[in-house]
Protein backbone atom coordinates (compact mmCIF):
# COMPACT_ATOMS: atom_id res chain seq x y z
CA UNK A 1 0.00 0.00 0.00
CA UNK A 2 1.24 3.56 -0.90
CA UNK A 3 2.73 5.14 2.27
CA UNK A 4 0.12 7.89 3.10
CA UNK A 5 1.93 12.03 3.18
CA UNK A 6 2.16 13.57 6.63
CA UNK A 7 0.11 16.05 7.58
CA UNK A 8 3.34 18.77 7.34
CA UNK A 9 3.77 17.47 3.99
CA UNK A 10 -0.24 18.66 3.40
CA UNK A 11 0.23 22.12 4.71
CA UNK A 12 3.47 22.70 2.94
CA UNK A 13 2.01 21.84 0.02
CA UNK A 14 -1.26 24.32 0.65
CA UNK A 15 1.19 26.78 1.89
CA UNK A 16 3.21 26.67 -1.79
CA UNK A 17 -0.43 26.33 -3.94
CA UNK A 18 0.25 30.06 -5.39
CA UNK A 19 2.95 32.06 -5.97
CA UNK A 20 0.51 34.80 -6.40
CA UNK A 21 -1.55 37.51 -4.08
CA UNK A 22 -4.46 35.24 -4.13
CA UNK A 23 -4.59 31.64 -3.69
CA UNK A 24 -7.92 29.67 -4.84
CA UNK A 25 -10.01 26.63 -3.54
CA UNK A 26 -8.83 25.19 -7.13
CA UNK A 27 -5.02 25.61 -6.45
CA UNK A 28 -4.96 24.15 -3.10
CA UNK A 29 -7.06 21.27 -4.79
CA UNK A 30 -4.67 20.61 -7.26
CA UNK A 31 -1.72 21.06 -4.77
CA UNK A 32 -2.80 18.24 -2.62
CA UNK A 33 -4.13 16.07 -5.58
CA UNK A 34 -7.87 16.01 -7.27
CA UNK A 35 -7.84 12.03 -6.03
CA UNK A 36 -6.74 12.57 -2.44
CA UNK A 37 -9.83 12.90 -0.94
CA UNK A 38 -8.61 12.89 2.64
CA UNK A 39 -5.91 15.53 2.56
CA UNK A 40 -8.81 17.65 0.53
CA UNK A 41 -10.98 17.13 3.69
CA UNK A 42 -8.91 17.54 6.33
CA UNK A 43 -7.06 20.43 5.33
CA UNK A 44 -10.32 22.54 4.92
CA UNK A 45 -11.20 21.77 8.47
CA UNK A 46 -7.81 22.59 9.63
CA UNK A 47 -8.77 25.73 8.36
CA UNK A 48 -11.93 26.28 9.98
CA UNK A 49 -10.02 25.58 13.23
CA UNK A 50 -7.29 28.18 12.77
CA UNK A 51 -7.53 31.64 12.86
CA UNK A 52 -9.02 31.78 9.16
CA UNK A 53 -12.46 30.72 11.04
CA UNK A 54 -12.99 34.42 11.70
CA UNK A 55 -13.06 35.62 8.09
CA UNK A 56 -16.91 35.99 7.05
CA UNK A 57 -18.22 32.95 4.96
CA UNK A 58 -14.79 31.37 5.39
CA UNK A 59 -16.40 28.56 7.01
CA UNK A 60 -19.27 28.22 4.91
CA UNK A 61 -17.09 27.73 2.08
CA UNK A 62 -14.68 25.21 3.90
CA UNK A 63 -17.99 23.64 5.58
CA UNK A 64 -19.21 22.93 2.06
CA UNK A 65 -15.86 21.40 0.65
CA UNK A 66 -16.03 18.93 3.41
CA UNK A 67 -19.39 17.98 3.02
CA UNK A 68 -18.53 17.50 -0.50
CA UNK A 69 -15.70 15.41 -0.53
CA UNK A 70 -17.08 13.26 2.53
CA UNK A 71 -20.42 12.64 0.19
CA UNK A 72 -18.27 11.91 -2.70
CA UNK A 73 -15.90 9.57 -0.51
CA UNK A 74 -19.33 7.84 0.45
CA UNK A 75 -19.96 7.17 -3.28
CA UNK A 76 -16.62 6.01 -3.27
CA UNK A 77 -15.80 8.45 -6.31
CA UNK A 78 -12.66 7.95 -8.42
CA UNK A 79 -11.66 11.50 -8.38
CA UNK A 80 -13.07 14.82 -6.39
CA UNK A 81 -15.44 17.42 -8.42
CA UNK A 82 -16.23 20.44 -6.41
CA UNK A 83 -18.51 23.20 -8.30
CA UNK A 84 -16.99 26.00 -10.24
CA UNK A 85 -17.90 28.81 -7.74
CA UNK A 86 -16.00 26.81 -4.46
CA UNK A 87 -12.77 26.43 -7.17
CA UNK A 88 -13.02 30.12 -7.58
CA UNK A 89 -12.91 31.52 -4.02
CA UNK A 90 -9.85 32.52 -3.04
CA UNK A 91 -7.80 34.20 -0.21
CA UNK A 92 -4.96 36.20 0.17
CA UNK A 93 -1.49 34.15 -0.07
CA UNK A 94 -0.43 36.45 3.25
CA UNK A 95 -3.36 34.94 4.96
CA UNK A 96 -3.21 31.11 3.74
CA UNK A 97 0.36 31.35 4.80
CA UNK A 98 -0.10 32.41 7.87
CA UNK A 99 -2.72 29.68 9.15
CA UNK A 100 -0.26 27.16 7.70
CA UNK A 101 2.72 28.29 9.78
CA UNK A 102 0.04 28.14 12.82
CA UNK A 103 -0.77 24.91 11.94
CA UNK A 104 2.82 23.19 11.65
CA UNK A 105 3.58 23.13 15.31
CA UNK A 106 0.41 21.25 15.84
CA UNK A 107 0.49 19.05 12.99
CA UNK A 108 4.22 17.74 13.76
CA UNK A 109 3.28 16.48 16.96
CA UNK A 110 0.39 14.65 15.54
CA UNK A 111 2.41 12.95 12.78
CA UNK A 112 4.80 12.55 15.59
CA UNK A 113 3.25 10.14 17.95
CA UNK A 114 0.78 8.30 14.88
CA UNK A 115 0.84 4.88 14.28
CA UNK A 116 -1.49 1.91 12.51
CA UNK A 117 -3.77 1.11 15.63
CA UNK A 118 -6.99 0.14 16.29
CA UNK A 119 -7.53 -0.37 12.47
CA UNK A 120 -11.22 -1.80 12.29
CA UNK A 121 -12.37 1.72 13.12
CA UNK A 122 -10.80 3.10 9.84
CA UNK A 123 -12.06 0.30 7.80
CA UNK A 124 -15.46 -0.37 6.17
CA UNK A 125 -18.08 -0.62 7.38
CA UNK A 126 -17.38 1.54 10.43
CA UNK A 127 -15.42 3.70 7.79
CA UNK A 128 -19.22 4.48 5.97
CA UNK A 129 -19.78 6.44 9.59
CA UNK A 130 -17.15 8.53 10.08
CA UNK A 131 -17.74 9.65 6.36
CA UNK A 132 -21.28 10.03 7.38
CA UNK A 133 -20.27 12.10 10.55
CA UNK A 134 -17.89 14.38 8.57
CA UNK A 135 -20.26 14.72 5.77
CA UNK A 136 -22.72 16.37 8.52
CA UNK A 137 -20.26 18.16 10.16
CA UNK A 138 -19.62 20.05 7.13
CA UNK A 139 -23.39 20.61 6.52
CA UNK A 140 -23.63 22.29 9.89
CA UNK A 141 -20.79 24.92 9.40
CA UNK A 142 -22.82 27.07 7.65
CA UNK A 143 -25.64 27.49 10.16
CA UNK A 144 -22.73 27.90 12.81
CA UNK A 145 -21.36 30.43 11.25
CA UNK A 146 -23.84 32.80 12.95
CA UNK A 147 -21.68 32.76 16.21
CA UNK A 148 -18.63 33.16 15.25
CA UNK A 149 -16.26 30.64 16.16
CA UNK A 150 -18.13 27.89 16.75
CA UNK A 151 -17.77 25.98 13.41
CA UNK A 152 -14.02 25.34 14.42
CA UNK A 153 -15.49 22.54 17.09
CA UNK A 154 -16.92 21.02 14.16
CA UNK A 155 -13.46 21.26 12.60
CA UNK A 156 -11.98 19.73 15.23
CA UNK A 157 -14.10 16.65 14.90
CA UNK A 158 -13.67 16.62 11.01
CA UNK A 159 -10.31 16.65 11.90
CA UNK A 160 -9.85 13.73 14.01
CA UNK A 161 -11.74 11.47 12.03
CA UNK A 162 -9.55 12.79 8.42
CA UNK A 163 -6.27 12.57 10.70
CA UNK A 164 -7.60 9.26 11.81
CA UNK A 165 -8.26 7.78 8.07
CA UNK A 166 -5.40 9.27 6.64
CA UNK A 167 -2.78 7.37 9.54
CA UNK A 168 -4.52 4.84 9.70
CA UNK A 169 -4.88 5.23 13.55
CA UNK A 170 -8.57 4.38 15.12
CA UNK A 171 -7.18 6.02 18.10
CA UNK A 172 -8.33 9.51 16.50
CA UNK A 173 -11.41 8.12 15.34
CA UNK A 174 -12.53 7.03 18.63
CA UNK A 175 -11.47 11.01 20.06
CA UNK A 176 -13.53 11.75 17.19
CA UNK A 177 -16.46 9.81 18.26
CA UNK A 178 -15.34 11.40 21.68
CA UNK A 179 -16.04 14.92 20.78
CA UNK A 180 -19.24 14.09 18.63
CA UNK A 181 -20.56 12.72 21.82
CA UNK A 182 -19.22 15.31 24.20
CA UNK A 183 -20.79 18.28 21.44
CA UNK A 184 -23.57 16.75 21.53
CA UNK A 185 -24.60 16.52 25.57
CA UNK A 186 -23.28 19.90 25.58
CA UNK A 187 -25.69 20.94 22.80
CA UNK A 188 -28.90 19.54 24.69
CA UNK A 189 -27.70 20.75 27.90
CA UNK A 190 -28.30 24.12 26.19
CA UNK A 191 -31.46 22.94 24.42
CA UNK A 192 -33.32 21.85 28.09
Amino acid sequence: MQDQPSITDLIDRVSTASDGDQTSVAQIVSALGATSFLPNMMIPALAVVSPLSGVPLFSSICGLTIALVASQMLFQRDHIWLPNFVMRKHLQTRRVQTATDWMRKPAGFLDRITKERLSLLVRRPFLWITQAICLICGLVMPFLELVPFTSSLMGVVVCLFAFGMLARDGLFTLMGLAAVGGFSMLILTFIR
